[in-house]
């Protein structure tokens, strides 16, 4: 809006003629500009930092499988219970909000594209190791080093609903994040106290 517009007829309106609640600040001024995407380090979010991020990042997850038409192969349904896909997808996330920003140049969608293609084969890789299906998950299987203790059996399991299984499995990753943060406190606070 220009400090004085002009109607059809040719009559003159200043900004508070326009509008009643015209207090006179610049309304792009009040917006606050979107924050600079940055890598997310899993190990050390807070608790409400993780669970702002499991949500943002599942969002995100549904609308790249939906958009791309994308098999369970490359992303099924219980990502988020593996380590290596979340950090996996989580990088692709963050990688599109940078390939994407409107800061960008014109060439970061298509170099986003051309890492999605890698990223797909080695999600499809990661899948396949996991073993992750389509209606049923397992904790990924690890190889026992010499001295270690064996893994224990390994049994599928059948979730019914993804969507309520995805929010109880934020709310324990929430409550053990709290925990540690409280208990990392405590033994600040009893460190404190000795001296």
């Amino acid at each position: 809006m220009t400090e004085q517009d002009t109607s059809a007829d040719g009559t003159d309106f200043t900004p508070e003629e326009l509008d009643d609640d015209y207090d006179g600040t610049d309304p792009l001024e009040s917006m606050s500009l979107p924050v600079v995407p940055k890598p997310i380090n899993w190990h050390i979010l807070r608790s409400h930092e993780a669970e702002e991020e499991w949500m943002d990042l599942n969002q995100w997850v549904n609308q790249l499988r939906e958009t791309y038409g994308l098999p369970a192969s490359v992303v099924p349904p219980f990502w988020y219970r593996h380590p290596e896909l979340v950090w996996e997808l989580s990088a692709l996330h963050t990688h599109w909000l940078c390939s994407f920003d409107p800061e960008q140049d014109g060439s970061g969608p298509i170099a986003w594209h051309t890492d999605f293609a890698a990223a797909r084969d080695r999600l499809r890789e990661w899948v396949a190791t996991c073993g992750t299906r389509l209606d049923r998950d397992r904790p990924t299987r690890q190889t026992t080093w010499p001295g270690e203790t064996a893994q224990g059996p390994i049994e599928d399991e059948v979730i019914a609903d993804r969507e309520a299984d995805f929010i109880e499995f934020v709310a324990a990753d929430a409550e053990r994040r709290l925990r540690i943060e409280d208990e990392t406190l405590a033994a600040a606070v009893n460190r404190k106290r000795a001296r």
